[in-house]
């Protein structure tokens, strides 16, 4: 007659499968894939929250903003460092194309940077009202767009 596993062992059996299944998808964070992940998230929640005062959706404040375009700015200078000469291992939102059209990723990236100093350098400009920064913060987001039009995989 076959034995049946208590509740206890079968609990224990999917703790460890899922913990397992959990490991295979770990990221190291120390990994170029993990620096550039990480950073890309800072980028797109300082973004965010840039994007939001100047839409309506978070009080606008002057301070906060001007610090998260320092922040963004400091921040878009980064991630490119983290792209190795040849694609690395683990799942990654590059298409292959990044490491094909080197030369092209690295004209977008430069596009970027120079967008966000020039968000910045709006930040400058006082009195600082939330209608002169739309234009500069519209012209980062085009930025990014188009480096994920040709390089990122949805």
């Amino acid at each position: 007659m076959p034995r049946t596993l208590s509740f206890k062992s079968k609990l224990l059996v999917i703790v460890l499968a899922g913990l397992s299944l959990a490991a295979c998808e770990r990221l190291d964070p120390n990994s170029p894939l993990g620096q550039r992940k990480a950073i890309f998230k800072q980028m797109l929640k300082t973004s965010e929250q840039l994007g939001g005062m100047l839409r309506g959706r978070i009080s606008f404040n002057e301070a906060d903003f001007v610090a998260g375009a320092g922040r963004l700015d400091s921040l878009v200078k980064t991630p490119w460092q983290h792209f190795p000469q040849v694609r690395d291992e683990g799942k990654s939102s590059a298409k292959d194309e990044v490491w094909q059209n080197q030369q092209r990723f690295n004209e977008l990236a430069r596009q970027l940077e120079m967008r966000s100093a020039d968000l910045l350098a709006a930040t400058a400009q006082k009195p600082l009202t939330p209608k002169a920064l739309v234009a500069p913060l519209n012209q980062v987001e085009a930025a990014c767009k188009a480096c994920h039009q040709e390089f990122r995989d949805y």
